[in-house]
């Protein structure tokens, strides 16, 4: 099968079921298939049926809210599409040190069947193109935007016109066991790995705790 019999677009809520089974077989490639989960609310309305609550939680979270948005890639032509074998689930972060947005990609993923066909860096590259038509719409200022008497858009890169707040960074995290995806990211892609910082996350004990912390008045001779 050659590069030319795949498509990608972006989801649509009809999407959901292929969407949550590529994220299941991710999540079974990297050896955490029991880490698919879903709210503790769905579970309790559902719990004999974890796909539904899974399926459920996926498509208010993509559609309804949104959190996050995906990039799908289809083996077959566009008005003939077949399978979904192809994932990029993304969303827009920020940079304090750079004082611009950046883009998150949470998970990117192709078929064991369908690799090494250039799907993944076609899949960047959509990413791209998503990155520029959305954040060029991010805002719009009039008579404000450093005293320019005209409406001027904030807009991303490839390329910039006017006064750009260029989109500087793509964030991902890769399994160190993962050698092959390390290998694409670093040599297909130009990432740099990140080691001087570590990962960490906070669950549900821990943003109980985070909720339970209150500013403590200060004893009456303390400075400020």
């Amino acid at each position: 099968m050659s590069s030319s019999s795949f498509h990608i677009r972006a989801a649509t809520p009809q999407d959901v079921g292929a969407i949550l089974q590529l994220i299941i077989d991710l999540a079974t490639y990297e050896k955490a298939a029991d880490s698919v989960k879903a709210t503790p609310e769905l579970v309790s309305a559902y719990p004999a049926m974890p796909r539904v609550v899974a399926f459920l939680t996926l498509r208010k979270n993509l559609f309804e809210t949104p959190f996050a948005h995906a990039l799908l890639a289809f083996a077959g032509t566009v008005d003939n599409p077949g399978k979904a074998v192809g994932l990029a689930l993304y969303f827009f972060n920020y940079s304090t040190w750079t004082g611009r947005p950046g883009l998150y990609l949470e998970d990117l993923y192709v078929s064991p069947e369908c690799r090494n066909l250039g799907i993944g860096k076609a899949l960047f590259g959509e990413l791209g193109k998503v990155a520029k038509e959305k954040l060029s719409l991010l805002l719009k200022a009039e008579d404000l935007f450093f005293g320019f008497r005209k409406p001027y858009y904030l807009v991303t890169t490839f390329p910039c016109t006017d006064w750009p707040i260029e989109l500087r960074s793509v964030g991902l995290v890769c399994l160190k066991w993962n050698q092959p995806s390390i290998d694409f990211y670093e040599k297909k892609l130009g990432a740099t790995p990140m080691s001087e910082w570590m990962g960490m996350r906070l669950e549900e004990e821990g943003i109980d705790k985070l909720s339970s912390f209150v500013l403590e008045a200060a004893p009456p001779n303390a400075s400020a």
